[in-house]
């Protein structure tokens, strides 16, 4: 850029008008020729400052805030318990000024290193090994205030395994929905439940009634939007079809009826993009095998009569493998291209 001004500059053109062309001030042209290795010229001050600390108050001062008394106080709350009891050492400024010139400006005395959090994993290779849950938030008759649906989803085969619609958030309908649906679903031995970390997620009813069923809660990590994946998709999914009303639900019969059609719809019509397009009924009982090997012999055929039209192997119809939750990334597979 400097090259350009410079040759504007010897066609007569006044810097003023480069310099308004280009968005930037004549002083920044001024700096950015200036030699990279030029110091600065500003000398500072020449003389220190009457009032300083000394060397000694500094490390009265450090002694201080580092006492068993203090060493776990801010200089906000030192200096005015200093006062309480009739003394002062330094202002609140100088304490934190000297403090950050010593490097103890955090927290002083023994502390405990941070502890980390891994996620959650787990993988499932059939039905009823891994179930995720969650409860979102659906517009009730009355402004302000919500029904809550409750909602358990097979991490496998993406089934919906059972939902509730209630008008409040509690410990007591999450451990009921939990029990009708591990007994609806034949009592599964070895099941890991998954969700985040909300009240009726680890209510003690819950936890309780997890460990007399004899299934394994799971937690996504605090303060973390995507640890518990599934739910939050197939939320997603609900609220984005085109029959989601876009007003609120009259009651909680007439909530209760939309989410009985919905959940009818995506359990054995909803051919879903992750299990290569089967419906989580046929995923969930095992008819995707005979579903996806037709598929396979139908593609066949028609490369057996076009093969020109066919450069690579055709479609994969293979069934999709093992679903894991949370997969750490040395433990995710590399994506298939095609």
């Amino acid at each position: 850029m400097l090259a350009h001004v410079q040759e504007a500059l010897q066609q007569g053109v006044r810097l003023e008008a480069v310099c308004e062309r280009l968005g930037v001030a004549p002083r920044t042209i001024q700096r950015w020729r200036k030699p990279e290795t030029a110091e600065d010229g500003r000398c500072g001050p020449h003389t220190r400052p009457a009032n300083r600390l000394s060397e000694g108050e500094k490390r009265r001062m450090l002694a201080v805030a580092n006492s068993e008394e203090f060493r776990d106080v801010s200089p906000k709350q030192l200096v005015p318990r200093l006062a309480d009891r009739g003394e002062y050492v330094a202002s609140e400024a100088s304490f934190y000024r000297v403090l950050r010139e010593a490097g103890q400006l955090s927290r002083r005395g023994p502390a405990k290193p941070p502890t980390p959090r891994p996620k959650a994993e787990h993988t499932a290779r059939a039905p009823n090994q891994v179930w995720s849950w969650d409860i979102t938030y659906l517009k009730g008759p009355v402004k302000g205030c919500f029904l809550y649906l409750y909602l358990v989803v097979d991490v496998f085969s993406r089934r919906i395994m059972g939902w509730r619609v209630h008008e409040e958030e509690s410990s007591a309908h999450a451990a009921a929905l939990i029990r009708e649906t591990w007994q609806a679903a034949g009592h599964p031995e070895g099941l890991v439940l998954h969700s985040d970390n909300g009240g009726p997620m680890k209510g003690a009813t819950m936890l309780a009634t997890l460990q007399w069923l004899g299934v394994a809660p799971s937690f996504s990590r605090p303060r973390v939007s995507d640890d518990n994946a599934f739910s939050e998709a197939l939320f997603r999914t609900l609220k984005y079809r085109p029959s989601f009303p876009q007003r609120p639900f009259a009651s909680t019969q007439d909530a209760h009826a939309w989410v009985e059609h919905f959940v009818a719809w995506y359990n054995t019509k909803h051919q879903h993009s992750a299990i290569r397009f089967v419906t989580p009924e046929a995923r969930h009982f095992g008819l995707d095998v005979a579903l996806l090997a037709q598929r396979h012999q139908v593609y066949q055929r028609a490369r057996a009569r076009h093969p020109e039209r066919w450069s690579r192997d055709t479609r994969d119809w293979t069934p999709a493998g093992p679903v894991r939750l949370n997969p750490s990334p040395e433990a995710q597979e590399p994506k298939r291209i095609g």
